[in-house]
């Protein structure tokens, strides 16, 4: 078969049509999606049944970098504030200092066991430092497990936000080895300055996407998830140009942007749901694509050493010290050191080196790329089981109902109140997206001259308008009242 188009798109969707199938059969066996989706790359690859050869780390590292954008972000968007805000600090403990105790753990160990310089095995050590999200909560899905207390927020928190960590120590390190000169001090500056940076950028740009959301007026739904696709890219290549952690930065815009009132909103999220999810089949395949498998199994051995020491002492290790000064019973702390599962944003960093050109950049790549999948088969595969072996999975009967269950208990039906609009209303001739309600108050429907409208982020108020209005509790009901009356 010849090399046309028409056969690299067909390729390339019967890859996509095979990965979702294998997905779905995924859940059901409770193994995390991002293996089904490495198999089928490293199938269809030069060393399987597909004969696909691919060798260009350039291609995996920019296609990499662009799935990154759109999986933080993503993440940011479905991240509520105040589900995070209690464990704020424990998030940000485990993201920074339980990510450089892990470098640094794996690093001393590697450079013990192998003939790697004490720098190449920090490198090591950084690339596989940081948690896989998708795979976590594919696997926590799956099984429908839900955790007691703040665990999940915690664990969703550490996952969307330890990468930009992760990736700074990457760079760092890889830095340290091409310039041998340079003082390993020299990072530290370095770090504080792409942290800072990055985090202001990213709020900053979330303020001003925010403002060009809602004041552009578009005429089209559809574009609108094209207007924030722009706007993410503009944020991390921005933050990056200036000296800032791009990654940090779209992760805080989807989470300041998540946390606001946007036009076209419902639009937007589960267009990046679905966005995220394609960009995490087309990392893998990617992956598995550019993985020979027969460059894997001599690393095999130290591979295994690694990924024992990772699962067993390193993560225990920085999750303990990071969480010391935090008040949580002793099970969850296991809980949260076993749920550390290495996915593709690991692969993804280990091809730095492959294009810095360093000596044993194929051998980490090799290396990184085993450690990554033993942890998803030895974690992901028992994540249901070591929670409720730990008793911090909570019973059926204690799940919490669902907003739809809680909307037709009769003790939530005072919550769901008609609003009429009088004439000298501060919110009459303003758009939804405009009105400063409570964040757990929603417009369900609006009735205006005995027409129902649906409300959306750019619709009008107007005067005699009767307003559907669904509130979280009796307090939110009566701001709203008040501010509409």
């Amino acid at each position: 078969m010849g090399i046309t188009i028409e056969n690299i798109l067909l390729i390339g969707s019967s890859l996509l049509f095979i990965s979702i199938l294998a997905g779905k059969t995924s859940y059901r066996f409770g193994v995390p999606t991002l293996i089904l989706f490495l198999a089928v790359g490293m199938l269809a690859g030069s060393e399987g049944i597909g004969g696909i050869y691919f060798d260009d780390p350039r291609i995996a590292q920019f296609i990499g970098i662009v799935a990154l954008n759109f999986i933080l972000f993503s993440g940011g968007l479905d991240t509520r504030w105040k589900t995070i805000k209690p464990v704020i600090w424990q998030g940000i403990s485990l993201s920074t200092l339980g990510v450089l105790i892990t470098a640094v753990c794996i690093g001393l160990f590697a450079w013990q066991i192998t003939d790697f310089s004490l720098m190449e095995g920090l490198l090591l050590g950084a690339i596989i430092s940081s948690t896989d999200a998708a795979a976590v909560f594919s696997i926590l899905r799956s099984k429908n497990l839900a955790l007691r207390s703040n665990l999940r927020p915690t664990l969703e928190l550490e996952s969307g936000s330890n990468d930009p960590m992760a990736y700074f120590l990457t760079t760092a390190f890889l830095g340290l080895i091409v310039n041998p000169g340079e003082s390993i001090w020299s990072i530290i500056p370095v770090f504080f300055l792409q942290i800072i940076i990055g985090a202001m950028a990213g709020f900053g740009f979330g303020r001003l996407s925010k403002i060009v959301i809602n004041r552009i007026k578009l005429g089209f739904e559809g574009l609108y998830p094209v207007l924030v696709i722009s706007l993410m890219f503009i944020t991390f290549s921005a933050t990056d140009f200036i000296g800032g952690n791009g990654f940090l930065a779209v992760y805080l815009c989807g989470v300041y942007l998540g946390n606001q009132n946007l036009i076209h909103k419902n639009t937007v999220i589960k267009m990046f749901d679905g966005l995220a999810w394609l960009m995490q089949i087309i990392l893998f395949l990617t992956l598995g694509l550019l993985v020979f498998p027969s460059q894997v199994v001599p690393v095999v051995g130290i591979g295994l050493a690694i990924a024992v020491v990772l699962i067993f002492v390193a993560r225990p290790i920085a999750v303990f010290l990071s969480l010391i000064f935090f008040r949580m019973k002793m099970k969850r702390r296991l809980y949260v050191s076993w749920v550390g599962l290495r996915g593709g944003v690991p692969i993804v960093f280990a091809t730095y080196p492959l294009i810095a050109g360093i000596e044993k950049a194929n051998l980490i790549f090799n290396i990184v790329f085993f450690v990554s999948l033993s942890s998803v088969l030895i974690q992901g595969t028992s994540l249901a089981k070591v929670a409720h072996w730990l008793r911090v999975a909570l019973p059926a009967s204690e799940k919490k109902l669902s907003p739809v269950d809680k909307i037709l208990m009769d003790e939530t039906k005072s919550h769901l109140q008609e609003i009429e609009i009088p004439a000298h209303s501060i919110a009459s001739g303003k758009r939804i997206v405009d009105l400063r309600i409570p964040k757990g108050a929603n417009i369900a429907m609006i009735t205006r001259d005995n027409n129902f409208i649906t409300p959306r982020g750019e619709t009008l108020i107007m005067e005699n308008d009767i307003l559907l209005v669904l509130t979280e509790n009796r307090e939110n009901l009566d701001q709203v009242r008040d501010y509409f009356t």
